[in-house]
């Protein structure tokens, strides 16, 4: 009887391994799958930022490389909407001037004519 209840818990164990690697090879599978899913991105963001930089050398593309420029159109978009605010800024301002200077006319045509 011992002998029996031997047989089925290593019986046991030896279907718990099997799972257990069963498990393990789809876990190692799905990591591998991740990973060339992760480089396939990588390597879109690189090709969308700078078509030049990625995929044409055939090297792989490396998340630092990926962040670099990500920050750099972030820092490029930045500097962008200051200008267009500037901008802004400036066209307020002349507008105000040529409102300013209109005024300016009008009073000046008006008083030309209670002159003559």
């Amino acid at each position: 009887q011992a002998e029996e209840e031997l047989k089925a818990a290593w019986s046991q164990q030896a279907g718990q391994l099997r799972e257990m690697g069963r498990r393990e090879r789809l876990l190692r599978s799905d990591v591998q799958r991740a990973g060339e899913q992760l480089e396939s991105f990588k390597t879109r963001v690189m090709q969308v930022c700078s078509p030049s930089a990625a995929g044409s050398t055939g090297k792989s593309v490396t998340e630092q490389q990926v962040i670099e420029k990500v920050r750099q159109i972030s820092d490029e978009n930045q500097q962008s909407h200051e200008r267009e605010k500037s901008l802004q800024n400036e066209l307020s301002s002349r507008l105000a001037q040529e409102k300013e200077v209109s005024a300016n006319i009008e009073v000046f045509k008006n008083s030309l004519q209670k002159l003559q």
